[in-house]
């Protein structure tokens, strides 16, 4: 009986390299599937702060049988592009690494915690600002505090009379390149309860770093 035997290997392109691979050679049957594992490890230099790197792992294999000539061709899997990074702002040398590919979003719900900066929010994308769940209209996070300040003294002025208990929120959020001051002039305030305002701001300083935002990665809102 010809058995016809499949084996494995990997290579990684870019800023990684293979640390640990396994997928010696195994018969093909019905009753059981061949397997195997190879794991990746980013080179960007970690003793150095704000270094990034952008890598793809590639996993390639080979089918053999007695009765063939050769064996055939390799046939190859790659993933998509991940970077590695330890710039994230507030967690320097902090090591991580995002898929380039998925866009993350950021959840609001209307019957949440923050209902007032939900209500806000999907207001202001209904009138064409962008970031809205489902578009390619994304926000790009921006990383410089001064330029944070300044889009946010547009949309928020000092001059601006608070109600008792109430804030000044902003969409686009001022730590985007979509904020008052440095996007396309369109912008929405809104007086809120304050300490939603407080809240949900927190909230998407998390998510930046949940996510690993660097200076210009894109992502969406969901109002829900």
């Amino acid at each position: 009986m010809n058995v016809t035997k499949v084996s494995g290997s990997a290579s990684c392109v870019g800023k990684c390299k293979v640390v640990n691979k396994s997928f010696p050679a195994q018969a093909i049957s019905k009753s059981v599937e061949p397997y195997g594992q190879f794991f990746m490890d980013t080179t960007i230099n970690t003793a150095a702060s704000k270094q990034r790197g952008t890598g793809r792992s590639v996993a390639s294999w080979t089918f053999t049988n007695s009765q063939w000539a050769a064996p055939s061709e390799p046939t190859k899997h790659s993933t998509v592009d991940v970077r590695c990074d330890n710039a994230l702002p507030g967690a320097p040398r902090q090591v991580g690494c995002v898929n380039l590919q998925a866009v993350p979003v950021i959840s609001y719900s209307l019957t949440g915690p923050w209902p007032e900066v939900a209500d806000h929010i999907k207001d202001a994308q209904a009138t064409g600002l962008p970031g809205k769940y489902g578009t390619t209209n994304f926000l790009t996070r921006l990383t410089d505090q001064k330029k944070i300040k300044e889009n946010r003294n547009k949309a928020c002025p000092s001059s601006l009379q608070r109600p008792p208990g109430k804030s000044c929120d902003e969409y686009a959020f001022a730590s985007t390149w979509q904020g008052a001051k440095y996007g396309s002039g369109k912008f929405s305030r809104r007086m809120i309860d304050a300490g939603q305002n407080t809240n949900a701001g927190k909230a998407l300083k998390g998510f930046y770093a949940y996510t690993r935002a660097l200076e210009g990665d894109r992502f969406l809102v969901w109002i829900r």
